[in-house]
């Protein structure tokens, strides 16, 4: 057999692309007839045809294009005419990223990518695809880099999935938050090691990483209110114990300082043995409905306030009218003037009442310090005698100022002056540097011997409105002969 004959039968095997190789005229390309090929560039083929994973040679200036079956199918349609071609031409679309490829390998340098993103034209119409690229050089007989190796393999699947996956984990994490899920646990009893999700772990007050590494149970524990912790840990050993469920309410003490409330649900799970062996469950954020329990606990308790001041009003606007007619058709316009009086001021402070935000154009401290209390005038100018300037009230602090002003009024007819025939009450204010500040002085009223010891729900709704709604503050001088109220306001409060 002469000398040539290996080249005759060059590449011995290497399936499709072998046989292309050993089909091609190659004295047409720089390469020349693979007779006259170094045996290193022989030895790279042979060894990239016959790898399962998809390779391409890029050899000479040019980068004459040889690669596997592999890389074939990566290549879709360009192939065959892809192979032999100089990799430039071959690609277009990307002819800078492969002219930066082959001034790097026949450099000596090396380049690797992950999740490359390029578009390609495999099929005659642009493509977005991703690839992992692994680019070293490949050393002549002269030691100097002669060609460039490339390792491709696609990931456009992989990136598509995970993109896919990450969201319908973002939508998911939306649904779980509209509906308050603070997340998954999983308490591995024998070892104590309690894993959840980087969010449950961020609600109970605990590093996000510790919730894939697993803490003790006693970490997560320490995020609970103070004053729940030990009916939570009774809780959790008493399902452990008997093997019933676990259903509890709780309050999360938070390192801000806010409080939330959750509901956690579980139940312990057992070993082949019959000892305990992983306790699992949920949490729910339940603070908004909690909140709005307390929210309907305190409208039920101020209707029930309300109506109580209500008879007391009209029983005072009864007496008050009987004293001062002189006939009973007198008494029936006396009596109807005042409960219209009285409905006008109700209609100040329902808003509060209901919690809804009040619509009313601004007005006036003296319009509205008459408003609230002309239902108990009885027309002498001594029982009830207001004076201040014209100091603007703005549609938000309406509510909370007519509130406190009608609940002063309502303790003074059920307690105070407006109890007795003789009482009366002078109420001034004026506006002082950036404050507003009101007397409520009451005389005439029965006698205060000690001042009160507990504080009534028309007390606590009336500092609410000033502390909180008005932002200002309210004193109380429970004299002998009358209480005496003084209120102070910030004016940028009341004029909003």
């Amino acid at each position: 057999m002469s000398t040539s004959e290996p080249d005759e039968h060059f590449p011995f095997g290497g399936g499709e692309n072998g046989a292309l190789i050993r089909s091609l005229d190659w004295s047409k390309t720089s390469l020349g007839p693979f007779s006259e090929w170094p045996e290193n560039l022989k030895t790279t083929v042979g060894i990239l045809l016959r790898s399962p994973v998809p390779i391409v040679l890029l050899w000479g200036p040019d980068g004459i294009m040889i690669y596997n079956d592999a890389y074939s199918i990566f290549a879709g349609g360009r192939h065959p005419l892809l192979f032999g071609s100089k990799v430039r031409e071959g690609w277009p679309e990307v002819a800078d990223f492969n002219d930066n490829v082959m001034k790097v390998g026949l450099g000596g340098g090396t380049l690797s990518y992950r999740n490359q993103e390029l578009t390609l034209h495999r099929s005659g119409v642009p493509e977005q695809v991703w690839m992992n690229l692994d680019y070293s050089p490949v050393l002549g007989e002269n030691g100097r880099p002669e060609g460039v190796l490339a390792v491709v393999v696609e990931t456009t699947q992989q990136v598509l999935a995970e993109r896919a996956l990450a969201k319908a984990e973002e939508r998911l994490r939306q649904a779980l938050n509209a509906a308050g899920m603070v997340g998954t646990f999983a308490w591995h009893v024998r070892s104590d090691t309690f894993y959840s999700d980087a969010r449950f772990a961020e609600m109970f007050s605990v590093d996000p990483a510790k919730g894939d590494d697993g803490a003790p149970l006693s970490d997560y524990l320490a995020g609970i209110h103070p004053e729940d912790v030990q009916r939570i840990a009774d809780a959790i050993n008493r399902s452990v114990v008997t093997g019933e469920k676990y259903v509890q309410e709780y309050r999360l003490l938070r390192k801000d300082g806010n409080i939330r409330w959750v509901e956690a649900r579980g139940e312990c799970l057992y070993g082949e043995d019959g000892k305990p062996d992983r306790f699992v469950g949920v949490v729910v954020d339940v603070t908004n409905q909690k909140n709005a329990q307390e929210r309907q606990r305190l409208l039920a308790r101020e209707a029930d306030h309300r109506v109580k001041n209500i008879f007391a009003n009209f029983h005072s606007m009864i007496t008050l009218s009987a004293r001062s007619a002189g006939s009973p058709k007198e008494m029936a316009h006396a009596l109807r003037g005042r409960l219209d009086a009285l409905l006008r001021a109700k209609d100040l402070i329902r808003p509060g009442i209901m919690g809804t935000e009040h619509e009313s154009e601004q007005t006036t401290m003296d319009t509205l310090v008459r408003t609230v209390l002309q239902p108990h005038e009885d027309g002498s100018p001594d029982r009830i005698v207001m004076s201040g300037p014209d100091v603007p009230v703005g549609a938000k602090a309406v509510t909370g100022l007519a509130l406190v002003l009608h609940e002063s009024a309502t303790n003074a007819v059920k307690y105070g002056a407006l109890s007795r025939p003789d009482g009366s009450i002078h109420v001034t204010w004026d506006a002082s540097g950036d404050d507003l500040r009101l007397d409520w002085d009451e005389s005439g009223g029965p006698e205060i011997d000690v001042k009160p010891h507990a504080r009534g729900f028309g007390s606590i709704l009336t500092e609410r409105s000033v502390t909180g709604e008005l932002g200002g503050r309210i004193e109380h001088d429970w004299r002998r002969n009358g209480l005496r109220l003084k209120l102070s306001i910030p004016l940028e409060r009341l004029a909003a």
